[in-house]
């Protein structure tokens, strides 16, 4: 082990050889690659935001400083105007930052990391030149000295200060006719009109697959490929269709300027997603928003965590909006797989079982089991559940005991002729294990459970969900469960044993003792049938159903949505009980000061009984309509506390629907044959394809600006 040890002088070196003239440039080209090696990627996505967390720009690799020093510059300053910021004990006086600053100094940031001011412009720009303009402060260490706020004048200077050269060229760097590649390439009028026609013809085309969720890249791009994939043969169709385009695009466009490299897409598609989420953001506002997250898993088996926000627009409406994805290492998502599933979603066995449904809907007609007239005995298929459809479940469910002889059907078909000797087994194991008594009473089981809170599931799914009504199906769904608990038991039973007559299922005697599938009498646990369906499955599934509901709607949850109800404007708002919405209020002590509360309760007594006269009010069903009605009749001015309840009780989330409908997106845009895309070009891709109606108010204009400022191009718009 000592030769691991060894000094490299102590090593044997290789013969010296003679040194020829341009050593020193083959060993500047060996250095520069190495440097190459060390260098990591910088993913301008994940720059801290915060000043006080951020590198020096210095700590950068000098290729990567322009950009981001670009990415910073077009974010603008960190100025978190609804921040609470905290307060500094100076002598006998207390001080703290104030967000007035911020609209005197454009460059001022504030870090909430460290309770400190930094300098935009200095931290991008800054040379070091002493303690002037105050050193470092408002660059690294920053500035915290909340009783002398003149020294954020004095930080200024004078028009040669430091500060103001580092102003100087943040503003240039916001020029790109006055970056040193475009002083070095003067384009003239016809190129620059040549590049902004291929530059729109490409976003074109990339709106076009963002909107449908479809591949940009082929397997072979080559020129004499047949297929160059959808990017490409959606520019050369579109070409053949415009001869302007035609004439400055593909072979007809400069080598080094195309536009259609892989890169470029990606900078096309960020640019895009950028700017539907700055719209979002617009949108949005100073608006109280709430948060909406889940998890779950994408096509690669990597754990997503998707985002969405939950907020009142300015005209009363109720808006979701999906804000990003964000690969998540620390957390597991349940992945519910049926094998019926796995065996029926293929077509080949689907047009098999649709065919043998077709002939028993057919002879149930002809012997009177089934009623015959318009709109009955459509063609139906099995449902294929949803992992974010708790409904698409209680589907499926029906669907299979719906269709349960024509699925028998096949899969004894399967099992003999099926293609390979795994397939057949697989489908003889599991026409064994449909038939049994164990299955088809868990079957109709979980059917009454998920159809008692059916109603509630796709209540809570729904993008203008009340609450109101979500409280009373929460209730009705408690109330059936016990009363299913405690009456029901003897009907599932005489229901499950009908369905095993009529398709030839043994049915146990309950008094015998219960064996479990695949286990020797010899090892049972002496329980009875009856003991083990009636109270290891019945009252088990019941019991856990119900602590779920409690688990999610607990006692302060209940009071909190309780009071809310109290906003409810049916039947000219008989659910309004003011004492409850003052105590709503008094979860919110950051809203409503106790002057405020005081203000409230006056202006309820006001708005309950002018909307209670006005006709106007007569006929709304729910806070959404309520809210709506209120900006229109211009209330939300007149009463704005009582507004700013309304718009608090709309944001609050009861169920996460948005993003899982944004799981249903992943899978269409991230799929089997694009499951190796990157987190952030699937992130970038999901955000304008689930906000399409964002994303389509979005001209190229701006999205070609937001791509022509992201770094220094060849070209100039």
């Amino acid at each position: 082990m000592e030769k691991y040890f060894k000094r490299k002088s102590e090593l044997e070196l290789p013969p010296p050889t003679k040194r020829v003239d341009n050593s020193s440039s083959s060993t500047k080209r060996v250095d520069n690659s190495s440097s190459k090696q060390d260098r990591a990627e910088i993913n301008l996505a994940d720059l801290p935001s915060d000043p006080g967390l951020r590198l020096r720009i210095t700590d950068y690799h000098p290729n990567d400083r322009d950009q981001v020093r670009r990415a910073y510059a077009q974010r603008k300053a960190c100025q978190p105007k609804e921040h609470n910021f905290p307060y500094k004990t100076y002598g006998a006086n207390n001080r703290r930052f104030n967000k007035g600053w911020f609209t005197r100094f454009d460059w001022l940031e504030y870090s909430i990391a460290k309770d400190a001011a930094f300098c935009l412009y200095c931290y991008l720009f800054k040379r070091d030149v002493g303690e002037q303009a105050g050193g470092d402060t408002f660059v690294t260490e920053g500035f915290s000295n909340w009783k002398c706020p003149e020294k954020l004048r004095i930080h200024e200077g004078g028009i040669n200060s430091s500060h103001n050269q580092a102003r100087r060229m943040f503003e240039d760097l916001l020029k790109p006719n006055q970056s040193i590649q475009s002083f070095h390439f003067k384009q003239t009028d016809q190129a620059r009109i040549e590049y902004r026609t291929r530059l729109n013809a490409s976003i074109d085309c990339i709106r076009f697959l963002l909107r449908q969720g479809l591949a940009f890249r082929g397997h072979d791009e080559s020129e004499d490929s047949s297929n160059q994939g959808n990017f490409l043969e959606l520019l050369k169709f579109l070409a053949d269709h415009n001869e302007d385009i035609k004439a400055v695009t593909l072979r007809n466009a400069p080598e080094n300027n195309m536009m259609i490299s892989p890169a470029i897409q990606k900078d096309i598609v960020s640019a895009a997603a950028v700017e539907t989420s700055n719209a979002i953001i617009m949108e949005l506002g100073d608006a109280f928003f709430s948060v909406l997250i889940d998890e779950s898993r994408d096509i690669s088996t990597k754990e997503q965590m998707a985002v969405a926000l939950r907020y009142v627009d300015k005209k009363g409406h109720v808006v979701e909006r999906f804000l990003g994805i964000e690969h998540v290492t620390d957390t597991t998502a349940l992945s519910l797989k049926a094998a019926v599933e796995d065996l029926f979603c293929s077509c080949k066995r689907l047009d098999l079982l649709k065919e043998k449904q077709a002939t028993r809907v057919v002879e149930s007609v002809h012997t009177g089991e089934l009623p015959s007239g318009q709109g009955l005995n459509q063609e139906t298929s099995l449902k294929r559940s949803c992992d974010t459809r708790w409904s698409s479940h209680y589907n499926t469910m029906i669907s299979l005991i719906d269709m349960f002889p024509s699925i028998v059907d096949v899969l004894d078909a399967v099992a003999e002729d099926g293609s390979t000797s795994e397939l057949r087994g697989q489908a003889e194991h599991l026409s064994h294990f449909i038939q049994s008594f164990g299955f088809v009473f868990n079957l109709h089981l979980m059917r009454y459970i998920l159809g008692v809170s059916n109603e509630l599931s796709q209540a809570l799914q729904r993008k203008d969900q009340d609450i109101v009504n979500a409280m009373k199906l929460v209730r009705i769904s408690k109330e059936r469960l016990q009363i299913m608990r405690e009456n029901g038991w003897s009907s599932l039973l005489d229901e499950v044993s009908t369905f095993c007559g009529i398709n030839k299922i043994l049915v146990p005697n309950m008094d015998d003792i219960y064996v479990a599938r695949g286990r020797s009498r010899r090892y049972t646990d002496g329980m009875t049938n009856l003991h083990f369906y009636r109270v290891e499955l019945f009252y088990a599934i019941i019991d856990m159903q119900l602590q779920e509901l409690n688990n999610r709607f607990t006692e302060s949850n209940t009071e909190l949505l309780l009071c809310v109800s109290c906003l409810s404007p049916s039947d000219f708002f008989a659910t309004f009980d003011k004492q409850k919405l003052i105590r709503l209020a008094q979860f919110y002590p950051e809203d409503f000061s106790s002057s405020e509360l005081m203000i409230l309760s006056d202006q309820l007594d006001n708005y309950i009984f002018d909307v209670r006269s006005s006709i106007e009010f007569s006929k709304l069903e729910g806070i959404c309509d309520l809210a709506q009605k209120m900006v229109e009749t211009k209330k939300n001015v007149v009463y704005p506390l009582v507004y700013l309840l309304v718009t608090l009780a709309l944001t609050l989330p009861v169920a996460t629907a948005t993003v899982e409908r944004a799981f249903s997106a992943m899978k269409i845009v991230k799929n089997r044959l694009r499951s190796r895309m990157s987190d952030q070009w699937m992130n970038d891709s999901l955000i304008v394809y689930i906000e399409k109606d964002i994303f389509h108010s979005i001209d190229n204009e701006a999205i070609m600006q937001r791509f022509q400022n992201m770094k220094t191009r060849r070209n100039q718009l």
